[in-house]
Formats: structure tokens, C-alpha cells, sequence
């Protein structure tokens, strides 16, 4: 989950996990609950378009967190994460190998518009703006035409989410992107939007309230939200 460069990153690779886990505490659940409920979310998408996907690119996959749960998508046949960090590349083929995924850095992955699904989660607030519309042209040109990208970044509207960024050492000076954004970077890339959602609006001491979540994802309140783009 890393875009601000390898050095930032490498330092942070071996207590990754250890320090987002800390972040998200104050909301009474951990990381692999907001990583399951990312991809729950997504297949929910996909399903409803009748899409399959068999390929799928993790871009900034950090520490392979993601992995398990995508490869447990149906249909999903190959997964490849990328990251700058070439620490977190190794922690990840260390940590994730059962899955059968393969994780690079992202010099050596060459696009080549094979992947059904690219995925990112928590990336693009590590890159700076300028470079943010190199890095989805990037993820553009590994997509297959009628392809998919979910974007998912932290809602930088919801006051939850900034406030755990502020507990996470590599969150705390991260340029937050809005939804709106994001949306135009995937379109100026060559995506259609199809979706936006916003996810994750309620605590775990308010879990009573989370069937209700589905009927609020069109409301900019969830800590994080998904665009879910089609390639042109």
C-alpha cells in the first residue's frame, strides 16, 4: 500500500501490519475485517454486473494483505500485487505464498492489458497529486478493454477516517482524495465510472446498524469509499 517511494516504505515493512493494526483498533474491529468487507463489497459489485473476473493486479499491494481475500473471489484464476517498496514485495511473497499469488515491484510487472480487475486499496493518498494520473494510466494500460479498476482510498469527509489516519505513522502527512477525484482520474484514464460507494459508516459498538449500510452507500459518509470503474 505504498506510493510515496521504496525508502518510505522499506522502513515500515516489517511492523506494517503491527502499526495499521493500532490505527484501526479505535473502531473496535481489525484490518482483515475492513480487507474482507472491501472485497465482500466488491464481488457484491461484480455479481450484479454478471462479471467473473479471472486475472486481477493488487497495485500497491504492500505486505500482500488483500491476497487471501481476492483469491477467494470466484473465478479469480492469477493474482500479481505490485508495490515500490521492494521490502514489502518480500514480506509479502514471505507472508502469502500458499495463496499462489505473485507479488513484484512494480518496475519489473509490464502492463499489458491482460488483467480483468485491478485492484488498489489506501494507495493513491501516498502518491503526490502529480503523479497520480501516471499511476492510474499505469493501472489503465494493464486492464483489458471491458475490464474493471476498484478504487478504494479513505473518505477524507468522514471524520473517522481521518482521525485513524492520524494514528497510522505513515498516514499522518497523507494528501486524502475525494471521491470526485478519484472519479475524474479514472474517467481522464479511460474508465467508466459505474459505481461509487461509501462503506464502513458504523463502529463496532453500533454493529446493530450495519445491514443498514447497503441502503446508505450512495451517501458520502462511509470511512472509506470504492469507485468502481469499467475500461473503455
Amino acid at each position: 500500500m505504498s506510493g510515496t517511494g521504496e525508502t518510505d516504505f522499506d522502513e515500515y515493512a516489517s511492523d506494517y501490519d503491527a502499526a495499521l493494526a493500532r490505527g484501526v483498533s479505535v473502531s473496535g474491529e481489525d484490518k482483515d475485517y475492513f480487507a474482507q468487507g472491501r472485497v465482500a463489497w466488491l464481488g457484491r459489485r461484480l455479481a450484479e454486473l454478471g462479471r467473473r473476473p479471472g486475472a486481477v493486479l493488487d497495485f500497491g499491494c504492500g505486505t500482500g494483505s488483500a491476497a487471501p481475500f481476492l483469491m477467494r473471489m470466484p473465478g479469480i484464476d492469477s493474482l500479481v500485487g505490485v508495490d515500490v517498496s521492494a521490502r514489502s514485495v518480500e514480506r509479502a511473497r514471505q507472508m502469502h505464498a500458499a495463496t499462489g499469488a505473485r507479488f513484484l515491484l512494480t518496475s519489473e510487472h509490464r502492463p499489458e492489458g491482460t488483467i480483468d480487475l485491478a485492484f488498489c486499496n489506501g494507495v493513491f493518498h501516498h502518491i503526490p497529486p502529480p503523479a497520480r494520473a501516471s499511476a492510474v494510466d499505469y493501472i489503465a494500460r494493464a486492464v483489458r478493454p471491458g475490464g474493471f479498476f476498484a478504487f478504494w482510498e479513505n473518505n477524507p469527509w468522514n471524520p473517522g477516517a481521518r482521525y485513524v489516519m492520524s494514528r497510522i505513522p505513515f498516514d499522518r502527512d497523507a494528501i486524502m482524495i475525494a471521491a470526485p477525484e478519484a472519479r475524474q482520474l479514472l474517467r481522464a484514464a479511460g474508465f467508466d465510472v459505474v459505481t461509487t460507494d461509501f462503506q464502513f459508516l458504523f463502529p463496532r459498538m453500533l454493529k446493530v446498524f450495519r445491514g443498514l449500510e447497503p441502503l446508505a452507500a450512495g451517501l458520502p459518509l462511509g470511512a472509506q469509499y470504492q469507485v468502481l470503474g469499467r475500461r473503455r
